[in-house]
């Protein structure tokens, strides 16, 4: 039973609209692809995990703290006797470890993952003992690019790579599977310490009037070039969406981007651009929103019903 899905991070969403409405730099670009690099990863990790059996809890992208720090779970799993934390990697390519350090191929030293997989196994345990449960841990690094290679001189048994994935859910799936209320009391109550982390940590300055107006393709986040038959076509991709549907999406991305600015039909407007009919702009927040006044500078909030 999934407990808490996986979403995606504010900050990848936020940074994905920037790249294509101003440009990034070269730093931010990095950032952002690694973010979303790791994200893939993840979403392909809960995918492979839908092949387990029924009788886990599994709760996804835990964000805790204990003792003022901080530490992430990418996927927690509770069976009848133990608890799994899952730590996913999506790296890509070859490494290597000499001593206690790991190497990219082109010998660029990357942070120690099985530290930081003892760092969050520690303070998990610390922070179950403290609200009183005492299940043993098992944590695993999850390698899960098919396109990864390490080169190692000793045998981990908590590194599972790719080519063992489909065993290793196997051996899951073999544990025992009797859970009780306690188990989902467990689950409850941390998913109730799960964090939201500030949604805006690491991003550019930007504002307003720096950004490129238009409606952005939901695929390729190319702009919508064409407007026919109330369709937006995206003449890079190919993409089609209903005009309602588009500028919907455009306004929750403004708002996103700007939880200040007051959603007018003249803003609107203005954001997706290629909508050149006031009315139709209108029309839309009219029936998907609250209207808040009756002159022209009337502004629309969400509806409470």
């Amino acid at each position: 039973m999934i407990i808490k899905t996986r979403q995606e991070r504010l900050e990848i969403t936020i940074l994905r609209s920037l790249n294509a409405r101003m440009g990034l730099s070269d730093k931010d670009v990095t950032n952002y692809l690694i973010l979303k690099k790791g994200f893939e990863g993840e979403q392909k990790s809960d995918v492979w995990l839908e092949g387990l059996s029924e009788g886990w809890l599994v709760i996804h992208d835990l964000l805790l703290e204990y003792n003022y720090n901080k530490f992430q779970i990418d996927t927690l799993l509770i069976s009848q006797n133990k608890i799994y934390p899952l730590d996913i990697k999506y790296f890509e390519g070859d490494y290597y470890v000499e001593g206690d350090k790991w190497y990219t191929s082109i010998k660029k030293e990357i942070k120690n993952p099985l530290h930081q997989l003892s760092r969050f196994e520690m303070m998990l345990r610390s922070l179950l003992d403290d609200l009183g449960y005492r299940y043993p841990l098992e944590s695993y690094l999850i390698f899960n690019n098919p396109d990864f290679h390490l080169y190692l001189t000793t045998v981990n048994t908590s590194m599972i790579f790719p080519t063992q994935l489909n065993r290793f859910l196997k051996k899951l799936n073999a544990k025992p599977r009797k859970l009780n209320k306690g188990h989902l009391k467990l689950a409850e109550q941390l998913v109730s310490l799960h964090l939201v982390d500030p949604p805006y940590p690491r991003l550019p300055a930007y504002g307003y009037g720096h950004l490129v107006k238009g409606i952005l393709c939901p695929q390729c986040y190319s702009f919508f070039t064409d407007f026919l038959g109330g369709l937006l076509v995206c003449n890079s991709c190919g993409c089609k969406e209903e005009v309602e549907s588009a500028v919907l999406r455009s306004v929750a991305e403004l708002q996103l981007l700007f939880p200040d600015q007051k959603i007018t039909t003249k803003v609107v407007h203005e954001w997706c651009r290629i909508i050149k009919s006031e009315k139709t702009i209108r029309r839309i927040l009219g029936k998907n929103y609250k209207r808040i006044g009756s002159s022209i500078s009337s502004n629309y909030v969400p509806r409470n019903d």
